[in-house]
C-alpha cells in the first residue's frame, strides 16, 4: 500500500505542478481517456478530452496566482483499481486558504501506470 500511496502522491504532485504552470494538457494527462469528472456546480465532464477543455478554460481565467496543493490522505486498494482520498489548499498569494477541501479519485492501472477514471471534490470553506 505504501508503494501505490507514493505512486498516487507522485501523480497528484504532477497534477499541482501542470496546474500552476497553465499547463492543461499536463493536468489532463492525470485523467484516463474514458474518465469521468464530477465538479461542483456543474454536469459531469465526460473523456480526457473534454477535461482538458474544462481545465484550460478555467486556468486561463485564473489570474489568482493562488497555489494548489493535492496530499493522499488515505488509499484503498483491489487489484487494479484504487481509491484516494485526498486533501486540496488552494493557496494565496499570502500562504492562507483561497479555498481548500477533500476530493476522492478512483484509479484503474492501465498499462501499468494509475489513471484517474472518475473524481469529485468538495470546498469545507463556507458559501459566500
Amino acid at each position: 500500500m505504501e508503494k501505490a500511496k507514493t505512486e498516487i502522491q507522485a501523480l497528484e504532485n504532477t497534477y499541482a505542478a501542470a496546474e500552476l504552470a497553465k499547463d492543461a494538457a499536463g493536468v489532463a494527462a492525470y485523467y484516463a481517456e474514458d474518465a469521468v469528472s464530477y465538479n461542483r456546480n456543474k454536469e459531469p465532464t465526460i473523456g480526457r478530452a473534454a477535461i482538458q477543455e474544462r481545465i484550460a478554460k478555467r486556468i486561463v481565467a485564473d489570474t489568482s496566482g493562488n497555489k494548489p496543493t493535492y496530499t493522499v490522505v488515505d488509499i484503498f486498494a483491489d487489484g487494479n483499481q484504487l481509491v484516494e482520498i485526498g486533501s486540496f489548499l488552494q493557496a494565496n498569494l499570502a500562504g492562507l486558504p483561497a479555498d481548500k477541501g477533500y476530493y476522492m479519485s478512483c484509479f484503474e492501472k492501465r498499462d501499468g501506470k494509475y489513471q484517474c477514471v472518475r473524481d469529485m471534490g468538495v470546498t469545507t470553506l463556507p458559501a459566500k
